[in-house]
């Protein structure tokens, strides 16, 4: 029982850091489109940013913890939306030359990371509490899991109420329904279409950090082998699902836990072999829209 209970637990911990790294790709291809194989790189430049301004304030402590959140996710924010202002705005509707320029810029990103913060992990200090284990019901489970839950659930409440009850929000789901309406009423898409990448980014950012507290080091390929599992739960969960994405979250990491426990390290396989399932038998996702 207690088995079953830490790959639960400790499953809902991982599933928590797919959502932040999928959100992004899930809310910014829901509502604009775009298919952004860079969003690794927003993540990879705030955890080395973020890391940077902890270890110079009070590596260890719980501000330097909050300064490399905050620091992760301004980051990101940042690059993402200079990313969509100089990159991507040109290219809307052009599906090929964006898979084109965002996969280019993540090979690029990677080389200049290794060149700036070298091809070797960095290896990061964080509160002793998040090192620490909690007892439920007889299943010993790494605080910092539940640090990840709680951040992603505030993250994901945060981009919901933003999406329904602001003027952005508004401005950005009637600009997806119809773009040349709303830019007929004098009303600038473009900058609503900028601050989603902006959100991307950030909880991208954010999710690095994290991300490098749940595997204890940042490297410059961090990023790209978390993108690859927020491309999977974006797939499974439906492209454009926000909901569907933090559904598909969970369920990936818990396979993924399960199997490496019980079937002898093989969550990557299972993983792979549940997408090839979804893919074929509902194409669209768990809650993705019909064509």
């Amino acid at each position: 029982m207690s088995t079953i209970v830490l790959l639960l637990i400790t499953g809902l911990g991982l599933g928590a850091l797919y959502f932040l790294v999928a959100s992004g790709l899930s809310l910014i291809y829901g509502l604009m489109g775009v298919l952004n194989f860079a969003h690794g790189s927003f993540l990879t430049i705030g955890a080395f940013i973020g890391w940077e301004v902890a270890r110079r304030l009070s590596d260890g402590s719980w501000w330097a913890l909050v300064a490399a959140m905050l620091t992760g996710a301004v980051v990101g924010a940042l690059v993402a939306a200079a990313t969509e202002f100089f990159l991507i705005r040109r290219l809307y509707n052009r599906h090929i030359e964006q898979v084109l320029v965002t996969v280019g810029l993540a090979l690029a990103s990677v080389a200049l990371f290794e060149g700036i913060w070298g091809t070797d992990p960095t290896y990061v200090t964080s509160p002793s509490w998040l090192g620490q284990t909690t007892e439920i019901l007889g299943a010993r489970i790494p605080n910092n899991r539940f640090m990840l839950i709680l951040v992603a659930v505030l993250v994901l409440v945060a981009i919901v109420l933003f999406l329904k009850f602001t003027r952005y929000g508004l401005i950005v789901r009637a600009g997806v329904e119809n773009r040349l309406m709303v830019t007929a009423l004098g009303i600038d898409v473009r900058r609503a279409f900028t601050l989603v990448f902006a959100i991307g980014g950030a909880a991208a950012g954010l999710g690095g950090v994290l991300a490098s507290i749940y595997y204890g080091y940042v490297s410059a390929h961090i990023g790209g082998s978390l993108l690859i599992f927020a491309f999977i739960v974006t797939v499974i969960g439906g492209l454009g699902s926000l909901a569907g994405a933090a559904i598909a979250s969970v369920l990936v990491a818990v396979l993924q836990q399960f199997a490496n426990f019980y079937l002898g390290g093989t969550g990557d396989l299972a993983v792979v072999l549940a997408l090839a399932a979804v893919l074929l038998l509902r194409p669209r996702g768990l809650m993705g829209a019909k064509a």
